[in-house]
């Protein structure tokens, strides 16, 4: 529906988090009738409340009461932390009710060309560079660039101000995705690995809610595309647009892409190959982040960016908080803060950032994924390696990673594992481990921050975690041992 015409309409908003609070404003900017509902009471709300008190806005908090769905509203949206499982949601369906979230309410009022990026991993530095790579290439031009969605500002927040001009980088996760029925102009997928199965159940739901950024494309659109990950270059032979992809090895004959050889970063496109000269800026850890930053610059190329605003894109960009953030060096360790990884496969691509001996903390809540390959790696780096591991373990998935990392992944070696080489420890809390960390921490070591499982378990989420972990070790004196 277009925007004028949301006057008078009743639109039922469920979750009071940062994308329905988004959507509140929104269609009470707009004339709709908006009811807000959240399963907490007031008294846990009043932050948000407040943020909402200039507009005409229901709230019907305490639950999920089906009442609030009769009569039958127009649009029922979703915040992206509810589960289509939800009751209110399930109803909706079934009873013919059309159901939507932030980002395709978004797309469907959005005047100008959009960049849409997800993945399992690597999202936010992409979206943040090609944003960097943006704003350098837009500076002499006319049009305003808006950079948001899961990361930073739903950018529903600010679509009334954008012009046809403009350019919107959206970050999109796969809870925005698996209600999109719009796609961005340039879509990427970087990566599909096993993440948020709590969530979609099975990988065949999550590779679905993936593939929804590049379903509806148009033609003359761009779908860029990992090229060195399965699932995603899977889904090469059903896109619509024009595919570009990227890697680490060239593309094959005949097709576009970006890629590096011999250490440079090249781009290929109808067979004509531009050297961008961007690697020697990348001021990243791991071979993920050169990735990262290989799939910014094929993202910038297909919207219409040159090699020099790619330059000045990566030169002095040093990360995003939470991902290989350096803490400080305390007791000759360095401490790296890794909260992002909610994954274990982040925490595979963080451990092969560094070559040393590790103290690696380990926990959280888990996501119903596998965590076999981090305890492989692990026994790689102990017994082929020669390297040092000590791992420290907290939370509620404590026992699950237990069982993968521990003891028993060496089993299959007959020398006994020197205690000084790798060891477990075991504790309660976040707070317990970065304690325990602190205990086994010696010159030469990194202590990495890597988690595994999700935040949700102590914490509202892995930013307010990052942010515990780095004010624990900055608060580190020689008396704490």
């Amino acid at each position: 529906m277009k925007t004028e015409s949301w006057k008078g309409k009743r639109v039922v908003i469920i979750g009071a988090a940062r994308q329905g609070l988004a959507l509140a404003r929104y269609f009470a900017r707009h004339g709709a009738r908006v009811i807000l509902n959240d399963r907490r009471k007031p008294d846990q709300l009043g932050a948000e409340m407040e943020s909402l008190s200039k507009y005409e806005v229901e709230w019907a908090l305490g639950g999920h009461p089906l009442e609030i769905l009769e009569p039958g509203p127009e649009l029922v949206c979703v915040s992206g932390g509810i589960p289509l499982e939800n009751p209110l949601v399930v109803y909706a369906r079934a009873n013919g009710m059309c159901v939507s979230n932030d980002t395709q309410v978004f797309m469907e009022a959005a005047p100008c060309k959009t960049i849409g990026i997800t993945g399992s991993a690597g999202k936010t530095t992409t979206t943040t560079l090609v944003g960097r790579m943006a704003r350098a290439g837009m500076s002499a031009k006319a049009g305003r660039m808006w950079v948001g969605g899961n990361m930073g500002d739903p950018l529903l927040n600010h679509v009334d101000e954008m012009e046809p001009a403009d350019l919107a980088i959206l970050e999109i996760s796969s809870f925005q995705s698996e209600l999109m029925r719009s796609s961005p102009n340039v879509a990427a997928i970087l990566n599909i690995t096993p993440n948020h199965l709590d969530r979609h159940g099975n990988m065949e739901n999550y590779i679905a809610a993936k593939r929804n950024v590049i379903e509806y494309q148009k033609a003359d659109d761009y779908a860029v595309l990992g090229r060195d990950d399965p699932n995603t270059w899977a889904l090469a032979g059903s896109v619509r647009s024009h595919v570009f992809s990227f890697g680490f090895s060239q593309p094959a004959t005949g097709q576009d892409g970006a890629y590096v050889e011999a250490g440079k970063f090249y781009i290929r496109r109808a067979g004509l190959v531009t050297r961008l000269a961007v690697e020697e800026h990348i001021g990243l850890r791991g071979d993920h982040n050169k990735l990262n930053a290989l799939a910014a610059c094929a993202i910038a190329y297909t919207a219409g960016f040159g090699p020099e605003s790619m330059l000045a894109g990566i030169e002095g960009f040093q990360g995003v908080p939470h991902r290989l953030e350096f803490v400080r060096n305390w007791h000759g360790a360095d401490w790296y803060n890794d909260s992002i990884a909610t994954a274990p496969e982040r925490t595979i691509a963080a451990i092969r950032s560094f070559g040393g001996g590790l103290i690696l903390l380990l926990g959280g809540r888990d996501k119903n994924l596998p965590w076999e390959d981090l305890g492989r790696l692990i026994r790689e780096r102990v017994v082929i390696e020669g390297q040092c591991v000590h791992v420290v373990i907290f939370g509620e998935a404590g026992q699950k990673i237990q069982a993968a990392v521990g003891a028993e992944t060496f089993a299959l070696d007959e020398k006994r594992i020197a205690a000084d080489l790798f060891s477990v420890t075991v504790v309660e809390k976040c707070q317990d481990a970065v304690v325990a960390a602190s205990r086994l921490a010696r010159p030469g070591l990194v202590v990495l921050f890597s988690p595994g499982g999700t935040s949700f378990d102590e914490f509202k989420d892995f930013e307010e975690r990052g942010e515990r972990y780095k004010q624990w070790v900055l608060e580190f004196s020689e008396a704490l041992r």
